[in-house]
């Protein structure tokens, strides 16, 4: 009797072809694009995960996230540089702003600017189809509309940002004494000194 070959995991199968496709430090610096910055990009520092880099990876990647709606990871990647945030913490917090959580993100910052700006959030009656109709649309879309989403943006990704560098944070510590923790446990109490 044969036995049938042993598939991994969907989990498995998923990360086997996101290392696949996630471009080595060698790939990159071979990259003709990437060949003027690569020095600058290829800094270890970028790339490690430690207690100061990771908060503000996720930081990065959240505010880019929710304030740039298109180029939100090469937004994160280019902005992680200057402050020494990890590239791919930062890049991968970004997809908080996927398909599914746009129009979420919008009517949240339209409210929540609409509500800093102390404006009306609804235009009230139903467009008719006349001139003046429309232009009152246009004026409140101008005058109310834009201005309170991009207040509300604006607001929503610095309040996420600042959650989420101080919940990374957070939870960095509890992992690390967690570890220590263990380790403690593991040696007993002669050997954990």
């Amino acid at each position: 009797m044969v036995e049938a070959a042993i598939r991994p995991g969907f989990w498995a199968r998923a990360l086997a072809r996101l290392h696949r496709h996630v471009p080595t430090r060698e790939r990159i610096e071979q990259n003709r694009y990437l060949r003027p910055v690569a020095a600058r990009i290829l800094v270890p520092s970028l790339w490690r995960f430690n207690r100061r880099s990771v908060p503000r990876g996720v930081a990065l990647g959240l505010f880019t996230g929710v304030l740039f709606p298109f180029a939100h990871a090469p937004m994160a990647a280019v902005s992680a540089l200057p402050v020494r945030a990890n590239v791919p913490v930062a890049v991968a917090t970004t997809l908080l702003h996927n398909p599914l959580t746009t129009v979420p993100i919008y009517y949240g910052s339209f409210l929540l600017g609409h509500w800093i700006l102390h404006f009306d959030p609804y235009f009230g009656r139903p467009v008719a189809a006349n001139v003046s109709a429309n232009a009152s649309w246009l004026h409140w879309l101008v005058a109310q509309g834009g201005p309170a989403t991009i207040v509300g943006m604006i607001a929503l990704a610095v309040v996420l940002a600042a959650v989420g560098f101080v919940a990374s944070g957070l939870f960095w510590r509890l992992r690390v004494a967690r570890k220590w923790r263990g380790r403690a446990h593991r040696l007993g109490p002669n050997q954990a000194n």
